[in-house]
């Protein structure tokens, strides 16, 4: 997945978050990002290939916010209560994911804390490119923790712009499309800044967005919440 950069904060939607507070903004914020993807995929057409089974953007460490790491924890603590036999299996995926990732963490490697050296990132990306995402159900294939995965999960696939940056399409998206047509379904996920507002009311500082990975976020035990 393509690294994310912060787009610039809106006032009204500094305003906006301030008034629903943090998880109320950040329902708001999926609301929007779903309603971008799916307005991506009527663009798109056959060129979107992004449907459940299909694993390419469930593999590869990347980095998230800590309005994700958030997210993903609240939703382990929900599936904990719910069907904790899955959140178990959830949790001991993400511990064993952390012991491999220990290897050349580029960062402190206790808390999963990352170095912000872009280029050094990719390079240990890219070692543990085959490596599933924890949340990751080998048997059903599919997300254990759908409904509270990251910004860059929920919009992978169709070309995005982020302020003034242009992120490609999926590899497997788009195959043979002329660039036109790629332009055409290129799409701006959250427009208002709503991700930047709440990360700013977490006291996350411009550049600073990126944090931790997916398997330090969800190595805890389920069984005492987030």
């Amino acid at each position: 997945m393509n690294h994310r950069g912060r787009s610039g904060r809106g006032q009204v939607a500094t305003e906006r978050v301030a008034d629903l507070g943090t998880d109320r903004a950040d329902a708001e914020l999926l609301d929007v990002l779903d309603a971008v993807f799916s307005n991506a995929r009527r663009r798109a057409g056959r060129w979107l290939e992004c449907r459940p089974g299909c694993l390419d953007c469930c593999h590869r460490p990347f980095p998230i916010t800590r309005l994700d790491v958030h997210r993903l924890r609240r939703g382990l603590g929900e599936l904990a209560a719910n069907e904790s036999d899955r959140a178990k299996a959830v949790h001991r995926r993400a511990v064993r994911a952390v012991e491999v990732l220990a290897d050349g963490f580029p960062g402190d490697a206790a808390n999963g804390r990352l170095a912000r050296e872009v280029s050094r990132l990719d390079r240990y990306f890219e070692r543990h490119a085959t490596l599933a995402c924890p949340a990751l159900d080998p048997e059903t294939r599919t997300c254990d923790l759908h409904p509270w995965r990251p910004v860059s999960c929920r919009i992978y696939g169709p070309p995005v712009r982020f302020g003034t940056t242009a992120a490609p399409p999926c590899d497997l998206c788009f195959r043979g499309a002329p660039p036109e047509t790629v332009e055409r379904c290129r799409v701006e996920p959250d427009p208002e800044g709503i991700e930047d507002a709440i990360l700013a009311r977490m006291g996350v500082a411009a550049g600073e967005d990126w944090g931790t990975l997916i398997a330090h976020a969800l190595a805890l035990d389920p069984a005492t919440g987030p």
